[in-house]
């Protein structure tokens, strides 16, 4: 088997084409040459979707389960086998740092080498599977399944692509693994999970505004609480998409295992047009659309004024009507039958 070995991407890799919802399973495998507290230098992590499945590190020495569904469902037969397949791996990757610290002539410092593979299914059975590594952070080899053949990204990872090329048998394990084993414990891990992991979760969306330094106007449509993940947010003007206009702040976990996103568009103001966040998501039976109308702020302050004003102008003139006094004294005289009840005795406001 060969000495160096596989890294990550950590970029998702998507199926193109058709829009039924994407189910993946993915092992990220992380080597460290100088561990520390908190960082072993050994870690695997599986995920389903966006859920952790289970954990292995070299401080552990043994596979996990992360949910409580995980671990009620199977045996302690396939945790002994995730742990043995994790140790074997280990052994690989410390030999691998070494080839690698020999391959591009390094002798200390900190390095790491990170591995991403598995599978990815969508809900019409369309599916594939993918293998990519990575050293320092940079590309380094991914493998392609049709052809069984490694695709290195620079010279150091052409002869270790040579190397590969050469370990035929272990070539159609992965290719096997990647098109047969893993989908079959993506859809078992699917159903163990099928309340966290296939449930649907309506997003909200709501729509602002702020003023640029330039004239300009940004709009922003925040969209919330939504799962699963995968989600389209784009701005409509005159009810036409003006994607290449927009920019987006990304999609973001929000804490209680939902989505959230941001979407902002410059506008100039001055251009009269209909302004509307259109929000596609699987949850929705059809897009959710949330209209912008200009903040005219000062309409609410004008109108209170104005409701202010006359509410004083009337209760001047109610007061005078009640009581009467001489002109030109700053305060009326009240009547001494009226003295006690008209309210009218500025004394006993002192």
């Amino acid at each position: 088997m060969a000495l160096a070995l596989r890294l990550l991407l950590l970029g998702a890799v998507a199926l193109q084409g058709g829009n039924s919802r994407l189910h993946s399973r993915r092992i990220l495998d992380t080597v460290v040459s100088e561990p520390g507290p908190g960082l072993p230098w050994f870690r695997r992590v599986v995920y389903i979707d966006d859920q952790v499945n289970y954990i292995y590190t070299s401080e552990m020495q043994r596979a996990e389960p992360r949910p409580m569904w995980m671990a009620q469902n199977e045996d302690p037969e396939f945790w002994h086998v995730r742990t043995w397949r994790a140790r074997r791996f280990q052994k690989w990757y410390n030999a691998s740092l070494n080839a690698l610290g020999q391959l591009y002539n390094q002798s200390e410092g900190f390095h790491i080498i990170q591995t991403i593979y598995g599978c990815d299914l969508r809900e019409d059975n369309v599916f594939q599977g993918f293998h990519q590594d990575s050293y320092d952070g940079r590309d380094f080899l991914t493998f392609d399944k049709e052809t069984m053949t490694w695709v290195a990204a620079d010279i150091g990872a052409q002869i270790t692509k040579r190397s590969w090329h050469a370990e035929v048998f272990d070539n159609q394990q992965w290719k096997r693994y990647l098109e047969e084993d893993c989908i079959p414990w993506l859809r078992n891990a699917l159903e163990y999970g099928k309340e966290t992991l296939q449930r649907k979760v309506r997003p909200t969306a709501r729509v602002s505004d702020r003023s640029s330094y330039d004239g300009l106007t940004t709009l922003s449509c925040k969209v919330s609480g939504f799962y699963p993940r995968d989600i389209t947010v784009t701005w409509l003007k005159n009810g036409e998409s003006r994607q290449q206009e927009t920019y987006s702040e990304g999609i973001l976990p929000n804490g209680d295992g939902t989505y959230q996103t941001w979407v902002t568009m410059e506008i100039d103001p001055k251009i009269k047009a209909h302004y509307s966040c259109h929000v596609e998501h699987e949850s929705l039976l059809e897009p959710l659309s949330v209209s912008w109308e200009p903040n005219n702020n000062l309409i609410p302050i004008v109108a209170g004024v104005i409701t202010a004003l006359i509410g004083v102008i009337i209760g001047v003139v109610v007061w005078k009507k009640r009581c009467p006094g001489r002109k030109g004294d700053g305060y009326a005289v009240a009547q001494a039958s009226d003295q006690g009840s008209s309210g009218c005795d500025v004394s006993a406001r002192a």
